[in-house]
């Protein structure tokens, strides 16, 4: 009897995320939703990163493939933001060709969205690309429709009035102000930046399929609008509670790229339920000195606790950083605490967290949603003056401060979310949570969209194999 020929080998999936926390962070999360389907997988990392990761995945079907050479400077500007897509482009296009054309087993490539250039590197070689934007599908849609703003002429705006509603963001026409869009919208037509995005977000089209981290009942008007132009979409998030749906372990890697000070838990553990307005801007965002006092001020004048990250990097580098007013110090002794980088998962679901005053990077923002804790919106950059907006207009979790920044601001925002409304955000916010789980369990719309990717993978990787 002749031998049985050998299986064949898994499906071999590249991802390749944009080196940013939230990029880095939401697509581990997506590689931990596929391996167990068994798939194997090869994750394109920064040296930078890859040194700095504060977990590493022990799966026999995962591999990092760590990229040297790059660009490991901040990105909290456009231009440094840009500098890193120059640099990426230019070295990993063809890195990521080898790749693909050096291993016959690749089934498809995962690329982050904001790195078109995987089209290039793949093209001729029959392997499909799948691009993942990790920001929320509103961001996306706004991103997307930047050249309709440009052709109705509702961008460059002139003047100060930032109020002026934007009615050619398609879904978005009753609620969606200058202000709101992208901040890289403010610098007219010859920002980098917007040109870059809105350039790459536009191929969208070109790739096999869309994977996003939102889940139907959250934003299925706006995928409904994109899918106008990419019909293939798999809404699968949020990520970070679809993992722990499907993971028989009550603990999952943080993929966290700063080191957690988790001596915060204790503190949250000593202060009385829903007391606790929890603060953090992200990992990118940075504040002058002035904007750090005016927010110090108004946490402390509030009389509320806080709980606080503040980064060593987030006052900008070329600000005066000075001793502390002691009034402030007195203050946060007496109602705060002040880390370099928290667990921000397990402080969100701590009962002692009654609010959290974020910049709206969208893992924060599903975070804050699974939670079920309403927000106070600060946004930095990019994507995060759109989150915002939604989540005052739209979907009802919280109030939207961007463009302010004084601490008699921030102490009635502050009253106003924790406590002149808080039992109308808090149901919001509960009523959505309870959405969010239910798309992520069994059965739900982001658990069966993610089925559907991984046999589509699976049928991707027998089509490369018959060609």
């Amino acid at each position: 009897m002749a031998p049985k020929p050998p299986p064949p080998p898994p499906p071999h999936v590249i991802i390749f995320p944009f080196p940013a926390q939230g990029h880095v962070n939401a697509m581990l999360k997506l590689t931990e939703l596929l391996l167990p389907a068994g798939l194997h997988i090869t994750y394109l990392i920064t040296a930078k990163d890859h040194r700095s990761l504060t977990t590493r995945l022990n799966h026999p079907g995962f591999q990092f493939h760590v990229i040297q050479g790059l660009y490991e400077g901040p990105m909290d500007t456009g231009d440094k933001l840009s500098v890193m897509i120059d640099c990426l482009t230019e070295i990993t296009t063809p890195l990521l060709r080898n790749l693909i054309i050096g291993n016959p087993v690749i089934s498809c490539v995962i690329a982050d969205g904001i790195m078109d250039f995987a089209l290039a590197a793949a093209e001729g070689t029959g392997v499909p690309v799948v691009f993942f934007r990790t920001v929320s599908a509103c961001a996306f849609w706004a991103y997307f429709s930047i050249q309709d703003l440009i052709n109705s002429g509702e961008l460059p705006f002139e003047g100060t009035n930032l109020d002026e509603r934007i009615v050619n963001v398609k879904g978005m026409e009753g609620f969606l102000r200058r202000r709101d869009l992208p901040s890289f919208c403010r610098s007219g037509l010859s920002n980098r930046t917007l040109q870059q995005v809105s350039s790459i977000t536009r191929r969208a089209p070109d790739a096999d399929a869309i994977i996003l981290n939102t889940f139907d009942d959250l934003e299925g008007p706006i995928v409904s609008q994109i899918q106008k132009h990419c019909p293939n979409i798999y809404t699968i998030g949020p990520l970070h509670a679809h993992l722990k749906s499907r993971s028989t372990s009550k603990s999952t890697s943080s993929n966290s790229l700063f080191e957690e000070d988790k001596t915060c838990i204790g503190w949250l553990d000593r202060q009385p339920p829903k007391s606790v307005l929890y603060v953090s801007f992200g990992s990118i965002a940075t504040v002058t000195r002035d904007q750090l006092l005016e927010f110090w001020y108004g946490l402390v004048n509030s009389k509320k606790r806080f709980l606080w990250v503040i980064r060593e990097d987030l006052v900008s580098s070329n600000d005066d950083k000075s001793k502390v007013p002691s009034e402030l110090e007195e203050g946060t002794k007496e109602r705060g605490y002040l880390v370099g980088w928290a667990p921000q998962e397990d402080v969100l679901a701590h009962p002692a967290v009654c609010a959290f005053l974020t910049h709206n990077g969208w893992n924060s923002t599903l975070e804050s949603i699974i939670a079920g804790v309403p927000m106070i919106s600060w946004p930095f950059f990019a994507d995060q003056q759109i989150n915002s907006r939604f989540v005052e207009a739209v979907w009802k979790l919280g109030l939207d401060m961007k463009d302010t920044c004084n601490r008699t601001t921030v102490v009635r925002i502050v009253n106003e979310v924790m406590e002149v409304r808080k039992d109308e955000f808090t149901e919001s916010a509960n009523q959505m949570a309870k959405l969010a789980m239910k798309s992520v369990r069994e059965g739900g719309s982001s658990y069966c969209n993610l089925d559907r990717l991984i046999e589509d993978i699976k049928t991707m990787s027998i089509q490369c194999k018959d060609k």
